[in-house]
């Protein structure tokens, strides 16, 4: 019976000694994504003006997952909780020193939204519940600037911060052309309004159908001039969405949604496929 006391007494004081360790872990979750939004996490609310469930988060994300054990959920009590965040967020706190973009893909890519540091507020008519990714961006940086560690800031040959630079990096750095410039394939590319016959001469396949990767041409927007873009996403409709420089943010990052080929002048009439 001694024997078994002694055995006890011992496991006792084990317990006793390990409950302080237990108690002292806490704060070491503080910024985890445990459903409570600290200071330095970026969080999504499922409804409006900061409410209903929230997720916490501490960095970028390029997929946020549509289905349930994979994606990242809404953690607090309330309204949502439990639902994948991905397409069902209406409101965020950014809580971080950085400006963080949500977009509409996943990837970072589509129309996105700026949340700059310390700022509440509802998505927008369409990232609501219409949300797959986000970026942290350098600290300071805003809707006019493209997203860190993108755009490289080289010519390859064309003018600085022009739609013309920033599709040449696309190609470089997505399509498989590391070497893409202006005199790549035997033939100067130029302004934007030549790359259908440059693209052509080069051996380029160019028609009119939009596909993720490939460059937009717009050859009578501003006659002799032009632009291109970069197609980040398709839908059912035959409309995409494209990543741009010097359209609505003049020679900086920008992003339109929906749009169609067409011989008006605002979107694009051709595809170059490299």
């Amino acid at each position: 019976m001694k024997t078994i006391r002694t055995a006890l007494t011992v496991a006792a004081t084990a317990m006793a000694m390990a409950l302080p360790l237990i108690g002292t872990s806490t704060p070491a979750f503080a910024a985890s994504r445990d459903g409570v939004c600290d200071s330095g996490e970026f969080c999504y609310y499922y409804n409006s003006n900061e409410a209903g469930s929230l997720s916490d988060f501490t960095g970028s994300i390029s997929d946020l997952g549509a289905t349930e054990p994979t994606c990242y959920d809404f953690k607090s009590a309330g309204a949502g909780q439990g639902v994948c965040v991905k397409n069902n967020a209406a409101s965020v706190w950014n809580r971080t020193n950085q400006t963080v973009r949500v977009y509409y893909n996943s990837g970072f890519g589509g129309a996105s939204q700026d949340f700059a540091p310390g700022a509440k507020g509802n998505l927008n008519s369409t990232l609501k519940n219409n949300n797959a990714s986000h970026q942290f961006l350098s600290s300071g940086s805003s809707g006019n600037q493209s997203p860190v560690n993108d755009f490289d800031g080289g010519t390859r040959g064309f003018a600085a911060d022009n739609c013309t630079a920033f599709a040449a990096y696309r190609i470089a750095s997505r399509l498989g052309v590391p070497n893409f410039s202006n005199s790549w394939g035997g033939t100067t590319w130029g302004n934007a309004a030549n790359w259908v016959n440059a693209a052509r001469t080069a051996g380029v396949s160019v028609d009119s159908t939009p596909t993720v990767g490939a460059i937009a041409v717009n050859t009578v927007h501003n006659p002799g001039l032009g632009h291109v873009a970069y197609v980040n996403a398709v839908y059912s409709d035959g409309s995409y969405d494209v990543e741009e420089y010097n359209w609505n943010n003049p020679l900086a990052y920008g992003t339109r949604s929906h749009l169609h080929v067409d011989n008006v002048g605002s979107d694009f009439q051709y595809m170059l496929h490299f």
